[in-house]
């Protein structure tokens, strides 16, 4: 049933994944389901067209795909889900004409659809006026979480920058996480295909992006380890976000930082060595020779050498 779950969840109908597991309706059931079937569920009229039309777009999607031995191709990998919002879109529809509001929402998807794709990212979906972009899928790159970070910060810059009629510059707020997915198939035809992505990096993506404010960048501890000094950041805490047990801690990054190399930037960020007892022996007899005057291999400028104290300046 975890399937359909995640299914009613995409498309913001999770109130009903309790009422579809009660009447064992799965999968397989679905393209079965009428219209008078949902009705006696208990679902509204705009619901039972949502779903029904959902159920048809499933329907006729592609095959699953499958690898040589016949098996599901879903993986699982790493992956830095970013989650980019578009600010006081539901005002501005409010007061612009529909075909206004459409040219201002166009602008802006072109506009993150471009900074994405120059800093290595793949645009997943078009959700209204959110954005949800993949950076380690279809290709994954050694620094897909600074790559993320980085296009998260050219769009806070470039949004503001476009030349709409919305009467104000344009503002977004944007989260980020990194974590462990299974990638899946594609679902859905056309504009509305969509490569399936369970976990709960995305979902922790979209709730950082909900609590960050106008122009700024959340994101995650999985990300903020791997991008180390290369930015600098406002420790916001921990934070109780809806659906995670635990409140979560969360950066927000204000710039990239003035770290004068990647490797001293990436440096800055250590961990505690765990279980490296005989790593750590072997460093410290090491040290003894050097206090002996044996010498020991260093490295100088990223090259090996031969240091003796008593040669040393």
């Amino acid at each position: 049933m975890q399937q359909i779950a995640d299914w009613l969840k995409k498309l913001g109908m999770s109130e009903y994944v309790q009422c579809f597991a009660d009447n064992d309706i799965d999968i397989s059931v679905l393209t079965h389901l009428t219209d008078q079937d949902l009705k006696e569920l208990g679902l509204s009229l705009g619901h039972r067209r949502k779903l029904l039309a959902a159920v048809a777009a499933l329907a006729s999607s592609p095959p699953a795909t499958t690898d040589a031995n016949g098996q599901d191709s879903a993986e699982r990998r790493q992956l830095t889900v970013m989650f980019c919002d578009l600010v006081g879109s539901t005002a501005l529809s409010g007061k612009l004409d529909l075909e206004d509001l459409r040219s201002i929402i166009g602008a802006y998807h072109r506009c993150c659809t471009e900074v994405i794709e120059r800093n290595g990212g793949f645009v997943a979906k078009y959700m209204g006026d959110g954005v949800l972009a993949y950076f380690g899928y279809p290709q994954a790159h050694e620094h897909d979480a600074e790559r993320a970070i980085r296009a998260a910060l050219n769009l806070v810059e470039a949004v503001p920058k476009l030349a709409t009629n919305a009467g104000s510059p344009l503002q977004v707020r944007i989260g980020i996480a990194t974590g462990l997915v299974v990638v899946g198939d594609l679902i859905g035809t056309g504009a509305a295909q969509e490569q399936t992505v369970v976990g709960e990096t995305p979902n922790l993506a979209a709730r950082l992006q909900a609590l960050a404010e106008p122009g700024a960048v959340v994101i995650a501890a999985s990300t903020r380890r791997l991008t180390g000094g290369l930015f600098d950041y406002r420790d916001l805490g921990t934070m109780a976000l809806k659906g995670f047990a635990e409140n979560v801690p969360a950066w927000q990054v204000l710039g990239t930082s003035a770290a004068e190399s990647r490797f001293e930037a990436l440096r800055a960020t250590t961990t505690p060595l765990v279980g490296r007892d005989e790593e750590i022996d072997l460093l410290m007899r090491r040290w003894e020779q050097t206090k002996r005057g044996d010498g020991c291999v260093v490295l100088i400028s990223g090259e090996p050498a031969i240091y003796r104290p008593e040669t040393a300046s």
